[in-house]
This record gives C-alpha cells, structure tokens and sequence, in this order.
C-alpha cells in the first residue's frame, strides 16, 4: 500500500497546484533512474513520487481521495449504503419480507426499485435470501485501475515493452507503441478490478511520462537539436556526425553556414500513429570557438582586412 501522497511530495494537504507540480519537478531531477542507475530504492521512490503526483494534479482524483472515495494509488474504496425510511410503499406486499429494519418489506416495485436488488447491493452475494432462498446479484463492471509509467525520449520514440506489477500481485507487460507522447494513456482491456456478479473486469488505464532528452526536443512529429560546428567547418563546409533516434547519421554542411542555419534529415521524427508517417529531425547550427582561445586565429584576425564589409548586425538597427 503505497503512502500518503502528500507525504511522499513532501506538501501539505492544502498546497496549491504550483506547490504540488514544482514539489514533483525537483524531486524527479533528483530521483530520475538515469541520474542513480543501480539504486533499485531510489527507482521505487521515484516510482512513488510519479504515482503521487499522478494522483494529486488531477482535481477529480485528488477530490475523491480527500473525501476518501479512494486509496493512495487510485483504487475505489468500498462504498457503503444505508437505506431507512423508505416509504409505506415498502410495507406489507407480496408475500412481505421481514428484516430488522424495522418493517415488512416485498419484492415490491413502487416507483422502479426492487428491495432485493438494494439488499444486494449492500451486502453482496452473502445478503438475506429472497423469495424462497434464492440469492440475487447485480452484475456490474470491475472499476478501473490507474498506473503511471515512466519512460525515456529513446523508448517513447522507437516503442518498448515494460512490465508493471499489479496490486493483486500479477505482472503486466506493457507495449509502449512506436511515437507514444508524453501524457498519454494507453487502456489496456480487463486488467482491471475484477467484476460483481458476473460482470467483466475494469481495465488498467496506463499514463505514459516521458523524460525529457538532454539533445532533442520535440515539436508535433519533428525532432529538433542544436549542433555546434567550428569556424573552418562553417567557412569551408564539412561533412559532420549528427546524433538522431536511429543512431548518428552524416549530415554535410554547406560552405559559408552561418550560426542559426536550419537542416532537415528526412524522415527521422518521430511516427503518426495515426498516418504511420514519420516527421524531419531539424539541425539548427551553431559555430563555436575554442572555448580556451586560439592564438593563429587571434593573430590573423589581427592582420586580416575582409574583401567584402559586413556588418552583422545591420537587421538589429532597422528595427530600433
């Protein structure tokens, strides 16, 4: 049983949806499984510290859970009615029925409600036999059940299987589909709570987080990064390592490349799931200098009078 979440965030039962959000943003920086890999207590804690937040940004969640409607990891908690002073439509009938609710009671229909069917309700499959000792039950639809998983950039990008532990003890393998996006929830078919009566399983509805990537960042299906090149290989162009989801690629640069210039690799974004088309990585460049200097270049500059008279920031005037 996993514990209170407003303990594991570290926040009070009154924090705000900022507090909430920034107590989980610096305590998964400090947890993330990347930054302490084998610290198998670390990667629950930071599992525990997703699930609490999982639970608290929602505002239906976090109602239900103050209220008491449901546990620390999202379960329904069992829910119990009592029914008294139901009407004098309740007394006498069909062959009356006889409880310690203080009246007789029939499998009456006044106003659509059958008394066996509230009966069941409260007390189940083990409830007051009726009409002749036959028990009655409701079939009804196991709740639901919420999981989230976190996984990297890489894995949401070229799809992964992980496997997540169910509170009944079972394993789930989980497919994480080719260009899954950060906050998505994949529902997986009966794997929820089981059924009253009879009736189906719930599902498992699986929130997927995904780690930001210390390279890439994403906007609809393209991937974008920023590459540095050096001063000769922008003058003179070069042919350069770039790093992308299916591994580093070679990408030539053109002569004269300026910082700020844009290249597109075709298709290595990130899948549509629903056109199955794959989007551009884009290669913003950036030419850098020796961050320790470099004195033939320093001494040549010193002597080097330019053909052509540029300056750089003539757009910047124009806009004053």
């Amino acid at each position: 049983m996993m514990k209170d979440p407003y303990e594991i965030l570290g926040v009070s039962r009154t924090a705000t949806e900022k507090e909430i959000k920034a107590a989980h943003r610096k305590l998964a920086k400090q947890l993330h499984p990347d930054l302490n890999p084998g610290k198998p207590e670390v990667a629950e804690r930071f599992k525990q510290v997703s699930a609490a937040y999982d639970l608290l940004s929602d505002k239906e969640k976090r109602r239900r859970y103050d209220a008491g409607e449901i546990d620390a990891e999202g379960n329904e908690k069992p829910q119990y009615r009592y029914y008294n002073n139901m009407g004098a439509g309740m007394r006498g009938g069909r062959g009356g029925y006889h409880s310690d609710f203080g009246g007789d009671f029939a499998g009456f229909d006044a106003g659509g409600v059958n008394f066996e069917d509230i009966l069941s309700g409260i007390f189940g499959d083990q409830g007051p036999r009726m009409h002749g000792g036959a028990r009655r039950q409701a079939a009804a639809k196991g709740t639901d059940v919420n999981y989230r998983l976190n996984v990297s950039f890489i894995e949401a990008a070229k799809g992964t299987k992980r496997r997540v532990q169910l509170p009944d003890g079972r394993s789930l393998d989980v497919t994480i589909p080719e260009g899954t996006r950060d906050g998505q929830t994949l529902r997986l078919k009966g794997q929820g709570n089981p059924g009253v009566g009879g009736g189906p399983s719930g599902d498992a509805l699986v929130e997927v987080s995904v780690s930001p990537h210390p390279l890439f960042t994403l906007k609809g299906n393209d991937i974008r990064i920023d590459v540095p090149v050096t001063l000769k290989e922008a003058v003179f162009g070069a042919k350069i390592e770039v790093p992308t989801i299916d591994g580093p690629v070679t990408l030539p640069v053109p002569k004269h490349a300026n910082s700020g210039m844009t290249l597109r690799l075709k298709d290595k974004g990130l899948k549509d799931r629903s056109t199955g088309q794959r989007g551009h990585q884009y290669v913003t460049l950036k030419v850098m200098l020796p961050d320790d200097g470099d004195p033939a270049l320093e001494e040549f500059l010193k002597t080097w009078n330019p053909v052509t008279q540029h300056d750089p920031r003539a757009s910047l005037k124009k806009m004053v």
